[in-house]
Parts: C-alpha cells; sequence; structure tokens
C-alpha cells in the first residue's frame, strides 16, 4: 500500500468518530445541497483541520527523508484520495445568499 493511502487510513481510523459523523452529513448535503449547507459546513471545518493535519504529517516524513522535490505531488496524491471517498469536500465553507425574489414595479399612467 502506498504511503497516502495508508496515512489516510490512519487518519480515518484515528478520527472515527468525526468521519462517520462527516459522512453521515455528506450523505444528507448531497441529496439536498440548500437544506443541509449549514450543517455540513460545520461538520466540514472540523474534518478539513483533520485533513490538513494528517497531510502535513505525511508531507514532513518525505521532507526529512530528502525527497522534498516530491512533496507536493504527494499532497495532491493524497488530496485526490480525499476527494474519492468525499467528492464534495470542495463544498465546505461555500456561503449561499438567497437573493430577494425578482419584482417589477408597475407602472401608474
Amino acid at each position: 500500500m502506498t504511503k497516502y493511502k495508508e496515512y489516510f487510513n490512519r487518519m480515518v481510523e484515528e478520527n472515527k468518530a468525526a468521519f462517520d459523523k462527516f459522512t453521515q452529513s455528506h450523505f444528507e448535503y448531497s441529496t439536498n445541497e440548500d437544506k443541509y449547507q449549514e450543517a455540513f459546513n460545520k461538520e466540514g471545518e472540523l474534518i478539513l483541520k483533520v485533513i490538513h493535519e494528517w497531510e502535513d504529517r505525511l508531507c514532513k516524513t518525505s521532507e526529512k527523508a530528502g525527497f522534498s522535490n516530491y512533496t507536493g505531488n504527494l499532497a495532491e496524491k493524497f488530496q485526490e484520495e480525499v476527494r474519492m471517498h468525499f467528492p464534495l469536500i470542495d463544498h465546505v465553507g461555500i456561503i449561499v445568499k438567497k437573493a430577494p425574489a425578482f419584482n417589477l414595479k408597475k407602472i401608474k399612467l
């Protein structure tokens, strides 16, 4: 198993409760984006912190080993693995503002 997949699996195992909640929130959000946007953002914020922490761990170990040229690609592969399991992860943090209804004022002649 490749190192980034190993780190992804360890991340999910060590934060199982948080990822279980996010998986449920992710599913609800995929069914109705408007209704579940706030809950998805709230859960997603916590998950993004965990993901970035583990991505940093992964890249730091590679940099210490002398492979600093490849850490960018490694980070991309790790993010692709995250997106493979959670395709809507990039929607975390979207702020939805509802526009007022469009009305035309009547002209009185």
